[in-house]
């Protein structure tokens, strides 16, 4: 059984979800939340997911600083980012929060359902980085920050990088969130009717 948890701050995105979840044998939702601090993070310290469906456009921030947190404060969850907003540009904060996977939000229940099966035999589904997303993604950053993103993306791991960089644990994943805010997308709002 596939315990899955949702993380969307709009009711009828959770409600759909549950429904969707609701017609299949070996996927369950275990949890749900709107993304608020006070909500989240004692559901998850509760329901303990094998998956975590996180919308990528929470408010005040976006989603990507909570699966980073996810990823070092949980143990042992997978997390899909879920996105209204396709872009490959999104696929380097993905990759550096720690995200299993990034899908859209208009992903059918089939396309979903497998997504799931396959994050939790352990794939990673997310979309490849090109040099020029890095480029251009990394152009503000600082040396030492554009370090970081280059160990991280060559899979370092914490304990690499603390080592290499000589930083503490909380410097490394400081450091990481500092990025992501750095590298946020500005999510389009839709036009006027």
């Amino acid at each position: 059984m596939i315990r899955v948890a949702v993380v969307d701050d709009h009711p009828a995105m959770r409600a759909a979800l549950a429904n969707v979840f609701s017609t299949e044998h070996d996927i369950v939702l275990a949890g749900e939340s709107d993304g608020e601090e006070q909500h989240l993070w004692p559901m998850l310290n509760i329901v303990r997911p094998d998956i975590v469906l996180l919308d990528y456009h929470l408010p005040p921030g976006d989603g990507l600083q909570f699966c980073h947190r996810i990823k070092h404060e949980i143990p042992a969850p997978k997390v899909i980012v879920l996105t209204a907003y396709a872009s490959p540009t999104l696929a380097l904060p993905a990759t550096l929060a720690d995200a299993d996977a990034m899908l859209p939000k208009g992903t059918g229940a089939r396309a979903l359902f497998a997504a799931i099966r396959q994050v939790c035999d352990g794939k990673r589904l997310l979309p490849p980085i090109s040099a020029s997303v890095i480029d251009e993604s990394c152009a503000g950053l600082l040396e030492p920050d554009r370090t970081l993103v280059a160990m991280l993306l060559a899979g370092a791991t914490e304990t690499q990088i603390m080592s290499a960089l000589e930083l503490s644990p909380s410097d490394v994943r400081h450091a990481v969130r500092r990025i992501l805010s750095s590298l946020q997308l500005e999510i389009p709002s839709a036009p006027a009717r």
